[in-house]
């Protein structure tokens, strides 16, 4: 039988909260009552939001909980030449093509005819530069213009075929490849997205069962894709409810009432603490 491998990926732009801190505890639980192994990385790619005080912060609390780890913690910021690696193998199948439209020309072409179809979060980006010629494309990246790179979805469906994934409270779940369009897969700073780099971390670290918020339920269309694509296992996942407040407002790193800081302050146990996170999913 495999061993139940579950991870806690937070990003370092605020402290922990409730909601974030139910989340770990889910996954640790599940780990913990299986004999088997918690893991946690720091999803810290954007490196103009990421800080370094927010992931001893996170870690601290973390320990306070009683979540403790296996292992070394990865963080993602040391290992761009992971995600390198399988941008370029991307790349190769001519499934990435770089954009350089600004949020301001996204946002200018919604409404316009041709413009963006509506997508689970939002527009979803109208695949202006899918169709550029590959000279002007070349042009563009020799004269040092801004850009993105984006995959395409419509040529990656294409490819990876009908494919499928598992989620424990929704059962089989069928991948819609364009649900969220032509994601973008790598910025102008870093070699990878958050699509890309969980993609890879997952496979690298072995992990076979993720939990997480159901907020990102449409971003597992694009994983469950670029597993196929790549060739990778895929886990196993249940996507839990979001945490909320008594006016139904979804917990937060802005509330600052709500962080695990805040509550050890005010004289909360990690007991009372990891209760009234299971208590309040459990009334969500």
């Amino acid at each position: 039988m495999m061993s139940l491998i579950t991870r806690f990926a937070p990003s370092p732009t605020g402290e922990l909260h409730l909601g974030s801190a139910y989340s770990a505890w889910t996954g640790w639980h599940r780990a913990h009552e299986a004999g088997g192994t918690f893991l946690v990385r720091i999803e810290d790619i954007d490196i103009r939001r990421c800080k370094r005080q927010f992931e001893m912060a996170i870690l601290a609390d973390l320990q306070w909980l009683g979540f403790t780890w296996d292992g070394e913690v990865r963080r993602q910021s040391d290992h761009f030449a992971d995600y390198g690696k399988v941008l370029d193998a991307l790349d190769a199948q001519g499934l990435i093509y770089p954009c350089f439209c600004s949020r301001a020309d996204i946002a200018a072409s919604v409404g316009a005819p041709h413009g963006p179809l509506p997508g689970p979060d939002g527009p979803l980006y109208p695949g202006t530069c899918r169709t550029l010629p590959l000279q002007e494309r070349r042009e563009r990246l020799r004269a040092g213009r801004e850009h993105c790179l984006r995959l395409d979805a419509g040529r990656a469906a294409a490819q990876a075929g009908p494919y499928r994934f598992f989620d424990e409270v929704r059962g089989w779940i069928e991948g819609e490849p364009q649900l969220l369009g032509d994601v973008v897969i790598a910025r102008k700073d870093t070699p990878t997205s958050y699509h890309l780099s969980v993609v890879v971390d997952d496979q690298l670290q072995g992990i076979t069962l993720v939990t997480r918020g159901e907020d990102v339920l449409a971003s597992t269309h694009v994983h469950g894709l670029l597993q196929k694509l790549l060739g990778y296992d895929q886990p196993r996942y249940a996507h839990h409810r979001l945490l909320t407040d008594a006016a139904g407002r979804r917990f937060a790193k802005r509330d600052r009432d709500m962080t695990i800081r805040a509550m050890r302050e005010s004289g909360m146990t990690p007991r009372q603490v990891v209760d009234a996170a299971i208590r309040a999913a459990a009334e969500a």
